[in-house]
């Protein structure tokens, strides 16, 4: 059981299977690990084919990675399965499944075109507890009988169980990596906000004062008030810089790959995580919107949520995004707090937060609205008209 497998043949015996697990463990990022349980699976039971879907919570996948399928062949395949028949019998009935021909199976459904032809199968959920993170399956056994191919047995059937279990336990340690990277990144992010915001506030006060010495100066002491603009001109190149740094810094390029709503779930899902408030998020039929706009509302939510976790003191927030009748899109940030009054806040000067929030929105064609008030929470309300 534990010698070294024949030259050319698939490995084999507790060796075969240790390597599989080790090669698991030892990845962190969440589509290696996928990659890596496929690749293995296909390996230890000589099989043609196999694949591995992550479901989405909208009928299809959010990861498929398959072995033994060309680059060329998969892209000619066409669009990710749904989640249908024998697929979502193992996803959402959380058995495995053994079939000597899947395409006789009553809940077969058929295949593209391209798709290559499979006949005998087996499939396993890949389950952490009650949740199902993804699906395991195989298809077509090489080797034993004339045809090439014996079908899959019942000691296939007890080690893919066994590969499954561990790679549920691989994939949720990657998941569990991916999200303190996530953390860690927006903690940074935060941070060098803070700190820009900082700084160039103080640049700013400096540079307020500078000016008004200046003009205090200019009949009485020329010499002295051009010194002082000299000094204005300065502190305002030094401003110009630390906010050129945050825009680089701070740029969503998450935006350019992922779309709004996209980036949005990411960036909520890891404040979620960060926080003890319960921080949600939904859309609602919103398209892609002009670039500008979608910066502009991830940068109004990204503030708004700041405000709502930092000072609120709410137990939760909820953010919405939701398509007009017209194509635009209304974001809806609104937290449990305890509010305060807009007028106040405005005659006092603070909260410059939204300031930026209006200029924002203005900014791109859309409008800003804040309801609040003192023990009733707030809710940040921006419309875009869309492209």
């Amino acid at each position: 059981m534990t010698g070294s497998p024949p030259h050319g043949g698939p490995p084999s015996g507790l060796a075969a299977v240790s390597t599989a697990l080790l090669a698991m463990s030892r990845r962190l990022e969440v589509r290696d690990v996928l990659r890596t349980i496929v690749v293995s699976a296909r390996e230890l039971l000589d099989a043609e084919y196999a694949a591995l879907g992550v479901p989405d919570d909208h009928g299809g996948f959010a990861q498929f990675v398959v072995d033994g399928i060309s680059p060329e062949q998969w892209r000619r395949i066409g669009p990710l399965p749904r989640q249908h028949g024998i697929l979502a019998a193992m996803l959402h009935e959380g058995g495995p499944e053994r079939l000597a021909d899947v395409r006789e199976d009553p809940r077969f459904e058929g295949w593209p075109a391209a798709h290559p032809e499979m006949s005998d199968f087996l499939g396993m959920p890949v389950r952490d507890g009650d949740e199902t993170l993804g699906a395991l399956f195989l298809a077509n056994k090489r080797g034993g009988a004339p045809d090439g191919r014996q079908g899959f047995t019942d000691e296939d059937q007890e080690l893919l169980s066994l590969l499954a279990q561990h790679a549920a336990i691989a994939l949720t340690n990657a998941h569990l990596y991916e999200r303190s990277r996530e953390l860690t990144i927006a903690e940074e992010r935060s941070r060098l906000a803070h700190e820009l915001h900082d700084a160039v506030s103080q640049k700013l006060f400096s540079l307020r004062l500078t000016a008004q010495a200046a003009a205090a100066l200019v009949d009485r002491d020329p010499a002295r008030a051009k010194d002082e603009l000299q000094q204005v001109a300065a502190l305002a190149a030094e401003a110009a810089d630390e906010l050129r740094a945050a825009v680089t810094e701070l740029r969503p390029a998450a935006l350019d790959e992922d779309g709004l709503v996209a980036t949005l779930r990411t960036h909520v899902h890891v404040l979620d995580r960060a926080h003890t408030a319960h921080v949600t998020f939904t859309c609602e039929g919103v398209r892609a919107l002009p670039a500008t706009q979608e910066e502009a509302l991830l940068r109004v939510a990204q503030e708004a949520l700041h405000n709502a976790l930092r000072h609120s003191a709410g137990d939760r927030v909820e953010v919405t995004l939701t398509r007009t009748q017209a194509g635009g899109a209304v974001l809806k940030v609104l937290d449990t707090g305890k509010g305060f009054d807009p007028r106040t806040v405005r005659r006092a000067g603070r909260h410059l937060g939204l300031v930026s929030m209006r200029d924002r929105a203005s900014g791109v064609g859309g409008r800003l609205t804040v309801h609040s008030e003192p023990g009733r929470g707030t809710t940040i309300e921006m419309e875009v008209p869309g492209g």
